[in-house]
């Protein structure tokens, strides 16, 4: 099946801008995008002068705020660190809310919407409630692809959506309770005060291709850096990082940086749950299904734990997946020998549930780890939250790691 008009426009548009579109019609593009590029950084650049100079309003919700972000668009393994958090926190007696925009989240019902506009209760409508702590309320089409991700994995924790972050923290501060707020995908999201800014750096692309958007994948300059309290360094392979770590400097002198890794646990079958451990892979042939920003970083991780792909599908990033599509890529896979077909977790979340059973699906269950440290995990982000002095450990060697 053909992708979606406007997906096909997407993949395209991102093509051009990461330069693996050429010709007179992508030298158009980019040459347009550029002069919007330079319209959308002064933009931003005075959004920022507006807060600093207080024309703007600051919010401050009384409790413990940490927002996890990046700088630029996709693909930092943000999501693995904000679960990371939920966890240790939730570990150390915190009530913990996560507060996400819902990106590419179904609207709110159209009879709905019409319905409070009559009743003129357009002024207020509550955020959504993805799980509560207990229970999963909402599915990924209503609730977003990552607070979905997130509400399965994680228990005894809130997940809310709602593109106003400070509606949505006084929401969960009165239903729910909470005293630690998690701001998912928070860093450009200015009027929540008092907060802890972590700031997600990809190793291989640090500024993406150095272009802002929409010319390309920076989502503010480069110097607006500077607002970052805490730099985790993602996707490090213990290599050397002094030339990367002296131009962040020339953004952000006062920051500590973390250097961490993504590392593959085991492979889970989307329909049963049962679990494969990473030696499954070794010399297997197997076909591929993301709808990822980079699926370039996914499928090389597969190949470096031993598989042989010889089937893939890449799709728009959060493209939802029907039963023709999952079936077509099931089938193929089959035909050309394969022994199953393997996609991202955040993928996962957005398959339906095909009714055949002649080749497994996995998923592969990524977590983060820190490299060249003297701390857990655990520790590190107890110790950034400003909660208590960590522990002292020897590390452990580096397993196996995706750079996805």
């Amino acid at each position: 099946m053909p992708d979606k008009p406007l997906e096909q426009l997407e993949k395209f548009a991102i093509d051009v801008i990461l330069e693996r579109q050429h010709g007179k019609r992508a030298a158009l593009l980019r040459g347009l995008l550029r002069l919007l590029e330079l319209v959308y950084s002064r933009l931003m650049r005075w959004r920022w002068r507006l807060y600093e100079w207080r024309l703007a309003r600051w919010q401050s919700v009384g409790c413990l705020t940490i927002s996890v972000g990046n700088l630029t668009v996709g693909g930092t393994g943000k999501t693995p660190i904000v679960e990371q958090f939920a966890r240790t926190l939730t570990q150390e007696g915190r009530r913990v809310a996560i507060l996400s925009r819902g990106y590419k989240s179904l609207p709110r019902p159209l009879a709905q919407r019409v319905w409070n506009r009559l009743t003129c209760r357009s002024n207020y409508i509550p955020p959504r409630v993805v799980s509560d702590g207990r229970s999963l309320l909402l599915d990924s089409g209503r609730a977003g692809d990552e607070p979905f991700m997130l509400a399965t994995n994680l228990h005894e924790v809130v997940v809310i959506v709602d593109k106003d972050r400070v509606k949505s923290a006084l929401y969960a501060i009165k239903h729910f309770n909470v005293d630690t707020l998690l701001l998912d995908d928070g860093y450009q999201y200015l009027p929540l005060k008092e907060r802890l800014n972590v700031t997600l750096v990809d190793r291989h692309a640090p500024f993406g291709n150095e272009h802002v958007l929409p010319r390309g994948t920076l989502r503010e300059p480069h110097d607006h850096l500077r607002r970052a309290d805490v730099i985790f360094i993602t996707k490090c392979d213990g290599g050397d990082l002094g030339g990367l770590k002296e131009r962040i400097r020339e953004f952000n002198k006062h920051a500590e940086m973390i250097e961490c890794t993504h590392q593959t646990l085991y492979l889970q079958d989307l329909y049963t749950n049962e679990r494969q451990p990473l030696t499954f892979l070794q010399g297997r042939a197997i076909g591929t299904m993301s709808g990822i920003a980079v699926p370039e970083s996914f499928e090389g991780a597969l190949r470096k734990l031993g598989a042989n792909l010889i089937y893939r599908r890449s799709y728009a990033d959060h493209h939802r997946y029907t039963d023709q599509e999952v079936s077509n890529a099931i089938a193929r896979t089959r035909a050309r020998g394969g022994h199953a077909l393997v996609t991202t977790e955040k993928d996962a979340v957005r398959f339906p549930r095909v009714n055949r059973q002649d080749l497994p699906v996995y998923f592969l269950r990524v977590e983060i780890r820190l490299i060249n440290s003297g701390e857990t995990l655990h520790d590190c982000l107890v110790r950034i939250s400003g909660l208590r002095a960590p522990r002292r450990f020897k590390p452990a060697p580096l397993g196996a790691v995706a750079d996805f």
